[in-house]
């Protein structure tokens, strides 16, 4: 069985079950689980009569919507692959990744056609737009979907081990590397998921981008094994999740921890009826004591913390909420089908309360990147633990916690930043002969990009100029905040910039 059988399956056993709610079509999308195979069998039929097969790749760039499980479920019925594609990124960034993943087909939401019109001219192929009218040449997708069959479609050669979706990792190069998601992964995620968490019948609110791993498969494809219904919406607006939350009476929420703050600020916080919560699960950075216990004191609101990542899981560790501020600034315990240990240089395993580095093994590890193999050998050691980069311990108990994360990473209102893929733009300025970028703190966002500039003898510029030669090669939220022109950078005897002594130096 593998995931294009999901839906088969849960119209088989729930057919009339709310499955999804899509609130943020006017008037909200609700399907039974009954509807949406339909659909999903109407458009893998559509990519079959286009010739898209086994393995082909086809990408999506739109904001959150039920499109988005449309494709995913079609594509499995396929044995093709998914590739959800961040809208957030600039157009030449989209454009080396259609290089690198030569997708067949792209559907796309109308408010991206300024990049699909970019993106085609440079690649050509079919598409299929909603919301709006689209490019010259494009197809209606609710039409296209419509007039097809929906006729059952399978994939008899399909695998476990065969990938079911591309979702792309910061790349620490300048590429996004796309890790590639088996049916064999999600399924034993699922697996771990279920163990700790879902239920039958609960009501899921998801907020997570739909092109990163919390988005598809953190609950959203738990829920559909379990026949629960799943909410969705364009993208996040506290005060319409919270009203949510509430008119759906949602059992399950999950965030990172600037939503969380930024949902107290909504205008209807205070009079919100969040009583239906079983529990709210917080990723991607620590979760403030502070904020758990005004969570606690004024909703009742019991969190559930964790850690996961893209190429593994993504459910890799988690805190329970008798726990959160007894283990405060925990990752918590690793999930019953993962393996974690803690490595030295030789990499030897340490025992508790000694710091090194973090390593995961189990069945729920993705298959590597797609056409990478040296990064996809390089990931994993000789015993077959994948090496996380990032520096970690555990406690007398078998909490873990990060000690440092990835070298030289930042999260900015959690999503992950790679400074090198900024600095490979700043050094394409003329005027730029040195630059480091490093993420400080920020009390919005968590952190923010700060720029570390030397010019070359001579050259001259400003800082507006320099963030709008960024502006204009990368996404949003990648473009450093702020610029620091500086005579020299601190280096080390290897020939090394110090972001450390950066970081420490604007923080201080």
């Amino acid at each position: 069985m593998y995931i294009g059988d999901y839906l088969a399956r849960r119209e088989l056993y729930s057919p009339e079950k709310l499955a999804f709610i899509d609130a943020g079509k006017s008037p909200a999308w609700r399907l039974t689980y009954l509807e949406a195979n339909r659909r999903a069998n109407r458009l893998a039929n559509w990519l079959q009569s286009q010739g898209v097969g086994k393995g082909d790749r086809v990408a999506i760039l739109a904001r959150d919507g039920y499109e988005h499980l449309d494709l995913f479920f079609a594509c499995s019925k396929l044995g093709a692959v998914h590739t959800a594609l961040n809208w957030r990124l600039h157009w030449q960034e989209l454009l080396d990744i259609f290089q690198n993943v030569t997708p067949k087909i792209l559907v796309y939401s109308d408010d991206f056609k300024d990049n699909v019109t970019q993106l085609t001219s440079h690649f050509p192929l079919p598409t299929l737009h909603f919301d709006g009218d689209g490019i010259t040449g494009s197809s209606h997708f609710e039409s296209t979907l419509q007039s097809a069959p929906d006729s059952p479609v399978t994939c008899e050669a399909l695998d476990a081990e065969d990938t079911a979706a591309l979702i792309f990792t910061g790349g620490t190069t300048g590429l996004p590397k796309a890790a590639e998601i088996s049916h064999r992964m999600i399924a034993w995620n699922t697996l771990n998921t279920v163990i700790h968490d879902i239920t039958h019948n609960d009501v899921y609110l998801n907020v997570f981008p739909m092109f990163h791993t919390g988005g598809l498969f953190v609950y959203t494809l738990p829920q559909v094994i379990f026949g629960g219904t799943t909410i969705f919406i364009r993208e996040f607006n506290p005060a319409q999740v919270l009203e949510l939350l509430e008119r759906e009476n949602a059992t399950v929420f999950a965030a990172v921890p600037t939503m969380y703050q930024m949902l107290t600020q909504a205008p209807n916080w205070e009079q919100a009826d969040l009583s239906s919560l079983r529990f709210c699960t917080s990723g991607g950075a620590p979760l403030p004591v502070p904020l758990v216990e005004k969570y606690t004191a004024e909703k009742g609101i019991r969190f559930k913390q964790g850690f996961g990542m893209t190429e593994f899981g993504p459910g890799i560790f988690a805190l329970a909420p008798e726990d959160a501020i007894r283990k405060a600034g925990s990752i918590g315990r690793p999930n019953f089908f993962v393996d974690a240990q803690i490595v030295d240089d030789g990499n030897n395993f340490l025992g508790p309360d000694e710091e090194g580095g973090l390593v995961l093994k189990g069945p729920s590890y993705c298959s590597g990147y797609f056409n990478d193999p040296e990064a996809t050998a390089a990931a994993v050691d000789k015993r077959g633990y994948f090496h996380t980069g990032d520096v970690a311990r555990y406690d007398q108990e078998g909490y873990f916690y990060i000690v440092d994360r990835k070298k030289d990473m930042f999260i900015s209102g959690g999503e992950n930043v790679y400074p090198a893929e900024i600095e490979k733009v700043f050094y394409q300025h003329p005027a730029v002969h040195m630059c480091a970028v490093v993420g400080l703190p920020d009390p919005k966002w968590g952190e923010v990009g700060m720029a570390c500039v030397v010019l070359k003898p001579g050259a001259t510029t400003t800082e507006g100029e320099l963030l709008q030669f960024m502006a204009e090669r990368l996404a949003k939220y990648k473009v450093p905040k702020k610029v620091s022109f500086m005579d020299a950078l601190p280096i080390s005897a290897a020939g090394k910039i110090l972001k450390r002594e950066l970081r420490e130096q604007f923080t201080s």
